[in-house]
């Protein structure tokens, strides 16, 4: 790991359920030298991603929020996706997701709550598996080969384990199968209790760049007549892709770095 990796790897303690922590803590967590960890905690402060509070103390700083600000002014998926999911959500009375290709996983930008929606549902800047659940499967399924074969080769007891192949073979087989359905439906996968149907969303060279979802809870909805919705779904991935593509203000580049 370089020693940039080193720094940056220190706002990755920062969390909900320890978002304060004492410049003693993190020299521990980051096994520096004290010096070298305390010239990281000055560059990070510089540059607003972290901020100094009482009893020397460190939170998240003030840039972060305002990247997030430019994400959200930036993002294509964001952008043409925003309007369509609530107006999904207004139709459906269900939660609706917008995800997008990071590495090798999946990252949420936006939802649009539906009265009953789960507390475990996904929700902006939280990342997940590319290989379980609706959203994820549905990316996966219009990847390059390239990229796929990278990706089974590194998670191919994963894959496994969620029904998408034992072999390689089997494992295109069944992402075609996703691909001819234009949809991914998948119950309880990753977060147990939650149905999700999910469709690809593109660019306008046919690049996969995310999903869109539906998601409810199995306490509130039959999973076989939830089923019912997957042609309003793909629709619904059909128009923010159409967005996308006709904005002449959008760059839309597909993810590269996958596996």
């Amino acid at each position: 790991m370089s020693s940039l990796d080193k720094m940056l790897s220190l706002l990755d303690v920062f969390t909900p359920a320890a978002p304060v922590w004492t410049t003693e803590d993190l020299i521990r967590y980051s096994g520096a030298p004290a010096s070298t960890c305390y010239r990281y905690l000055k560059t990070l402060h510089s540059g607003g991603l972290l901020a100094r509070v009482a009893n020397g103390s460190y939170v998240l700083g003030p840039r972060i929020p305002e990247l997030d600000r430019t994400m959200r002014l930036c993002d294509p998926v964001y952008i043409a996706g925003s309007p369509v999911i609530q107006q999904l959500t207004e139709e459906t009375g269900h939660s609706s997701l917008l995800c997008i290709l990071f590495s090798e996983s999946i990252m949420c930008v936006q939802q649009a709550l539906g009265k009953h929606a789960p507390p475990e549902l996904f929700s902006r800047g939280q990342r997940r598996p590319l290989v379980a659940g609706a959203s994820a499967k549905i990316i996966l399924a219009y990847l390059p080969l390239h990229q796929l074969r990278v990706i089974f080769t590194k998670h191919r007891k994963s894959i496994a384990a969620v029904g998408l192949g034992a072999d390689w073979e089997r494992f295109k087989q069944a992402l075609k199968q996703i691909r001819q359905a234009e949809y991914a439906m998948t119950t309880g996968e990753y977060n147990a209790g939650i149905v999700s149907i999910a469709a690809p969303l593109f660019n306008g060279a046919g690049d996969v760049l995310g999903s869109l979802a539906v998601a409810a809870s199995t306490s509130h909805v039959d999973p076989v007549a939830f089923g019912a919705i997957a042609e309003r779904v793909i629709e619904a991935g059909r128009e923010v892709s159409r967005r996308i593509a006709s904005a002449p203000n959008i760059v839309a580049l597909p993810a590269r770095a996958v596996g």
